[in-house]
């Protein structure tokens, strides 16, 4: 399987090729992201020599243009897709149906992947894209279960790629009102969830609140560790009960199931985390390069990475999602 890894800045793409990625994907510094925050993305020339990097050791870079054009303005996101042709990519991820349109038409060589944004998670919305537009590979939305993702793969004649490790996306794969909601920006066209320019911490007592906007998230008494406050992980008041509404903070990772994936026929692996740093990068890549490795030639998978990256995880717990849905 494909070991397809992050990086939001050139340090992190060298970290990412060197730690043993099969590919790394990145975004521009623009609203043509999904992860458009301060301080991370490429512009032109740094793409130019991250694919350099990565080509001269025979890597891939795929970019990810992956957020839905503005109705009128659909100009950044088409230069997008020319500058990644132009520039080398291996691929280009998209969501939106009329980019994809139009990368078909302007760059046909240039492959194209589509983004879990675009919420394909079943045979017939599949095979659409498959059809009209000669996508190559489906990022699949974190909500089917191994068994639901063999049967895909039975059938499709479409590479699937499915997420490892780190953070959960509960609001529909991205489509998230709740962010533009309460900050004004939104994740789906502007790239940004809960922007840093937006998030506040107060000390009340003893307790640390964390705000987004107006909007109270959470409350961390004593030395309990602090999250960032995105509304998904909020600890909210509900039937006068305070719980994590929608998502417990915690990280999906697929490390003890890598073999089931590849027995259901998962072409690559997608490692989540463009906001993150170098040395986090260059270590999960690691340590997944090295189970991955173990799956490929039938051995069992080594039980120190398995733990390390569980310690790695948001909260230091982890999760496998809907890929093990014991609940059905």
């Amino acid at each position: 399987m494909e070991l397809v890894c992050p990086a939001g800045n050139l340090a992190a793409l060298r970290a990412a090729v060197d730690a043993g990625a099969d590919t790394v994907y990145v975004g521009f510094r623009d609203e043509t992201n999904a992860r458009n925050f301060p301080g991370l993305n490429f512009s032109p020339d740094e793409m130019r020599e991250g694919i350099g990097y990565a080509h001269a050791r025979s890597r891939k870079v795929y970019v990810a243009i992956n957020t839905f054009p503005r109705a009128g303005d659909v100009g950044p996101w088409r230069r997008a897709v020319d500058d990644a042709a132009q520039l080398g990519a291996d691929a280009v991820i998209l969501a939106d149906i009329g980019l994809i349109e139009y990368a078909k038409r302007r760059h046909p060589q240039l492959r194209r992947h589509l983004s879990v944004q675009a919420g394909a998670s079943n045979r017939d919305a599949i095979e659409f894209f498959r059809d009209a537009f000669g996508v190559s590979r489906v990022v699949l939305p974190r909500v089917l279960t191994v068994a639901e993702i063999a049967a895909l793969n039975a059938s499709l004649g479409v590479e699937t790629e499915v997420f490892a490790f780190g953070g959960m996306c509960p609001m529909a794969e991205g489509r998230c009102s709740l962010s533009s909601y309460v900050t004004g920006q939104s994740p789906n066209m502007s790239g940004v969830c809960s922007p840093a320019s937006h998030v506040r911490y107060e000390q009340r007592g003893d307790d640390l609140v964390s705000r987004l906007g107006t909007f109270t998230i959470n409350r961390f008494p004593g030395r309990e560790p602090a999250g960032y406050p995105t509304l998904c992980k909020g600890r909210f008041v509900a039937h006068e009960r305070t719980m994590y509404l929608f998502e417990e903070p915690t990280s999906l990772s697929v490390a003890h199931m890598l073999g089931d994936l590849a027995a259901a026929g998962v072409s690559a692996l997608k490692i989540e985390g463009r906001q993150r740093g170098r040395a986090y990068v260059a270590e999960v890549v690691a340590r997944f390069r090295r189970l991955v490795d173990a799956v490929s030639v039938a051995h069992a998978a080594p039980g120190r990475d398995v733990e390390a990256l569980r310690r790695l995880a948001e909260g230091g717990r982890d999760t496998a999602g809907a890929y093990q849905r014991g609940w059905r």
